[in-house]
């Protein structure tokens, strides 16, 4: 009996919890000692001389033995009858208790799921927070990643409260528009949410001195997303203080997002070297200073120009607008370098990144063609760290305003111009000339191929250098920084493939894909239009 009980628990040890089955062991080890205890108890004493089992010598004593077999037999019955009862009902108790522990396994269990105990739980739980953060590392946010190509770049795009500025646009899709597609929207204003939340969370002990921010301190976010790892998200807010900003890196790794830091930015005192290259061009050299004098001394004034000019031409004439533009604004922060010799403009700007002598400073690589608002200086001193990050801004590129706006007469003030829509020019992503990078970074990773000569590729070379190292590469859309549109000449003193990405970059400046197919086919338009005014008054050819 005893034995079919010890049977029974170790069958029940299966899929049991262990302080169950212990307990129940108890338990039938208990009743056992009990059963044992009736049985002496029961069992009459046996005097000195008399036999074990009473009647058994006498005449009698085999009726009286099997009255008392009987007995016995009835007795055990009974208990076998009480120990399956007991049995019955430990059964239906582990079944109770096993059934409560599944239920609160399936609310509070490990997420990866299998094991019934809680210190596998929370050994699963930190192999899950370590996955997640093996992505981060993946994903180039605290440490850049080594790229082969340019090709590699997953660029970011940037958004604000109102616009999102995409690279990828195909035939529909334009540079900047509203995000339209729902998830797009609700993604976008989740991470600001979030980012918010993270912000009006007052750390330890400084609750009271605390200041809650709202949606109208953003001012502007980066997000890509890389397919087997998942989005990042860079987001700046307003500061505390005048040229104080808080930037926040959150990370959705087809999950929850996750925080990854949290750091305030002062850009005080961060001064900008902006370099131009320059041959001939005077008229040009005009605009630029007049955009230089309006944002860089006026509206910013933590700037310094370097201008490094090639050739004796026009010199002196481009050296009179420096100093007199310079004069006027009571403006010094400012080197003018002369090179006797033909124009190449990674060794312009070579020269102008080794010539500055003060403390490492930020350089904004830049042609005379270029605008730039503000806005965007500060994008350039908040994407560059040194040591960390360089900045690849994807600038916005003007089409030709006698296409987009029918002749030379209708075409308004750069200004008005300045318009970021898809009639109006493009995101000039196959150019890397425009870059913010700290000139200690510059100077590590070599500068520019020298050996290049005239238009074009050593930006390239440069760019490609920066993705073979161990920095973050920035690349995205900034809607505060635009070429001017001019007429390109490619010459024939280029490099084949000089010459192809010349000839490429020309047909791209023009218009866009209508305009040019409007173009086109304008013969066939002008037919159209003759056809139908002969129908409206057929006696005028």
């Amino acid at each position: 009996m005893v034995q079919k009980g010890e049977m029974w628990l170790r069958i029940m040890r299966r899929g049991t919890p262990a302080w169950i089955w212990q307990f129940a062991t108890v338990l039938v080890f208990l009743c056992s000692i009990v059963s044992l205890l009736y049985m002496l108890a029961c069992t009459p004493k046996v005097e000195d001389g008399q036999p074990l089992l009473p009647g058994v010598s006498g005449p009698t004593g085999k009726d009286n033995f099997q009255v008392l077999l009987e007995e016995r037999e009835e007795q055990h019955r009974n208990y076998i009858t009480s120990l399956k009862n007991q049995i019955a009902q430990l059964k239906e108790e582990l079944q109770e208790q096993s059934d409560q522990l599944k239920i609160v396994h399936n609310r509070h269990g490990d997420s990866l799921g299998g094991h019934s105990d809680w210190s596998n739980s929370a050994k699963t739980h930190e192999d899950l927070l370590r996955f997640l953060h093996s992505q981060i590392d993946k994903a180039e946010i605290r440490s850049g990643v080594k790229l082969p190509t340019e090709y590699s770049v997953v660029p970011f795009e940037s958004f604000t409260l109102q616009k999102v500025y995409q690279l990828e646009m195909g035939l529909t899709r334009h540079p900047e528009e509203k995000p339209i597609r729902k998830d797009k929207r609700d993604e976008l204003v989740e991470a600001i949410e979030v980012a918010l939340g993270i912000l009006n969370t007052p750390e330890d002990g400084a609750a009271a001195n605390h200041r809650m921010h709202d949606a109208a301190e953003f001012i502007e976010g980066i997000y890509r997303t890389e397919k087997d790892k998942g989005t990042l998200y860079e987001l700046t807010f307003k500061g505390d203080r005048a040229h104080e900003f808080k930037q926040l890196a959150l990370f959705r790794p087809f999950g929850p997002l996750m925080k990854v830091k949290m750091e305030k930015v002062d850009t005080t005192n961060v001064l900008i070297n902006i370099i131009v290259p320059l041959a001939k061009r005077a008229d040009t050299f005009r605009q630029f200073m007049h955009n230089f004098r309006e944002v860089g001394v006026g509206l910013d004034g933590r700037v310094h120009l370097t201008v490094v000019y090639f050739g004796r031409e026009q010199m002196t004439e481009v050296r009179a607008i420096l100093e007199y533009v310079c004069r006027e604004a009571n403006y010094k922060n400012y080197t003018f370098i002369p090179l006797e010799e033909d124009f190449s403009r990674g060794k312009g700007l070579d020269v102008g990144a080794r010539a500055w002598k003060g403390n490492n400073v930020l350089l904004f690589f830049c042609d005379v063609d270029i605008y730039f608002t503000a806005e965007f200086l500060n994008t350039c001193r908040l994407n560059t760290q040194p040591g960390k990050k360089v900045f690849y801004p994807v600038l916005f590129s003007q089409y030709n305003p006698a296409i987009i706006y029918g002749h030379h007469e209708a075409v308004p003030p750069i200004l008005q111009q300045l318009v970021i829509k898809k009639d109006s020019g493009f995101w000039r992503d196959f150019g890397f000339g425009m870059t913010c990078q700290y000139r200690s970074d510059f100077i590590n990773i070599g500068g520019f191929d020298l050996d290049i000569k005239g238009w074009g590729g050593e930006d390239v070379h440069l760019y490609r250098k920066y993705l073979h190292s161990d920095l973050i590469v920035v690349r995205t859309p900034v809607r505060g920084l635009f070429h001017l549109w001019h007429e390109k000449r490619c010459v024939d003193e280029l490099t084949p493939e000089q010459y192809r990405m010349c000839m490429q970059s020309k047909a791209m400046n023009e218009a866009s894909h209508g305009q040019l197919g409007m173009l086109v086919f304008r013969h066939e338009i002008e037919a159209h239009l003759r056809k139908e005014r002969h129908k409206v008054n057929p006696k005028k050819t």
